[in-house]
Formats: C-alpha cells, structure tokens, sequence
C-alpha cells in the first residue's frame, strides 16, 4: 500500500520534485480505529525526525484521520499536511457541498470529528462507510472498488452533494476513474497533499515554532519510549 501511495504521489509531482516513500517500523499494519491510531504515532514521528535531518520540503501524513499530525507538526520544521486535511479543503474549494466515502464505520466519528475541528462540518454531507477493511483495498479478489463505487451512487442520489472525498489512502489512484464515471470531483487526499507541500514550500512557508507547535521540551521518557524522548 505504501508503494501505490508513493505513485499516487509521484503521477502529481512537479518536475525535479522526488517522492521518499517510508513507513513506520513499528506498529499495527493497517489503521483502523482510535486504538490503532494510539500506537501508529511514535514509530511515525520517528520518520518525521528522520526525514527532517534530510531536509525534506514537507511531510505527508497518509492516513486519513490526520493520525499524530499536530505531534508532527510539533516535530517539523518542514510544513506537514494530512491527507484529509487537504482533501476537506480541496473539496470545499470546488463544490457547495461533499461527501466522504471511507472505510469501516468505526472511522466515522474520527473523521466527523476532524470535519469539525478544520470548520468543514457545514461543507459535509455525509461521512459513509463503504464497510470495506483497508488491507482488502490492497487485494484484487475483493469488491472493495465495487462498494466503494456503490456508495458514491448513492451519496450522489441521497446527500446532495456536488463532490466525493476518497476517505483513506489506499483508494489512492482510483480517483479518475470514478470522476470520469460519476462526472463529479472525486478527491484524492494523497494527490491534492503533493499540491499543498509543494506550494507552502515554494512560498518560503514553514511550520510555525510559536505557540502550540513549538518544539517539544527536553524531559526524560521512561520504559519502552525513552527513545523517543525530545532533547
């Protein structure tokens, strides 16, 4: 799955512009729940810390519930965009109105919450599950593509909404497809991300170490998370 987020990525990319695909060490496969997203976090802040010794233009979290972003944010220098962040925006950019099209129904709540907190909830319709697990977007015997399809049919007939947000980076690459099917925006949060760290980085615009992203205190962590204490 990292490897087709990684092309997603690279089919938007500007000339010149290289794509370091990368996934935590450590961690549940898949993320899909509160629980899962608890213990996701250090191993990806550990990519982050990484990546800014290489001094990356920005980081992309891809996952759609923005998993760890305000850690991240807290971490970089460099900008950091989640996907559904960047998906919001980018469908209140071109339609009155849209709806998402997740994974599981227990991703709801995650994402009605985010909705709410970037001030999108009035933009949302609706946040549906296509009841499809994420790993199964990664095997072509399943009928991911096909739930995922039937519950954009019916966002479009039921919600009145005029664009569709893909709500999980597996479903990356299928976007042009199901726009030229649909004759709708169908929004790739991985794609439009591409877009916004290559813009924030162009402008000269870097993440803010005033205020609620400044960088962590040095303090010690104890057990199995000394590692990553901030010094």
């Amino acid at each position: 799955m990292t490897d087709k987020i990684g092309r997603a990525a690279e089919a938007v990319a500007a000339t010149g512009v290289d794509i370091l695909m990368t996934q935590p060490d450590m961690g549940p496969v898949s993320i899909e729940g509160y629980y899962d997203e608890a213990f996701c976090v250090p191993g990806m802040l550990a990519r982050i810390v990484e990546a800014e010794a290489k001094n990356v233009a920005g980081h992309i979290i891809a996952c759609f519930d923005d998993t760890g972003l305000d850690a991240a944010r807290s971490v970089a220098k460099a900008p950091v965009v989640g996907i559904g962040e960047a998906a919001f925006h980018a469908a209140a950019l071109v339609a009155g109105k849209f709806s998402v099209i997740t994974t599981l129904g227990r991703s709801v709540a995650a994402i009605e919450h985010n909705l709410v907190r970037y001030g999108l909830a009035s933009r949302c319709r609706k946040v549906r599950a296509a009841e499809v697990p994420v790993l199964a977007l990664e095997d072509p015997q399943s009928d991911a593509y096909s739930k995922i399809s039937a519950e954009i049919n019916l966002a479009l007939e039921e919600d009145g909404c005029d664009a569709i947000v893909l709500g999980c980076a597996g479903m990356a690459g299928v976007a042009c497809d199901l726009s030229a099917k649909y004759q709708v925006p169908v929004i790739d949060g991985v794609a439009v991300s591409v877009g916004l760290v290559q813009m924030l980085h162009q402008a000269g615009i870097k993440t803010s170490k005033h205020g609620c992203y400044a960088s962590p205190l040095p303090k010690s962590y104890r057990g199995e998370l000394s590692r990553y204490a901030p010094r």
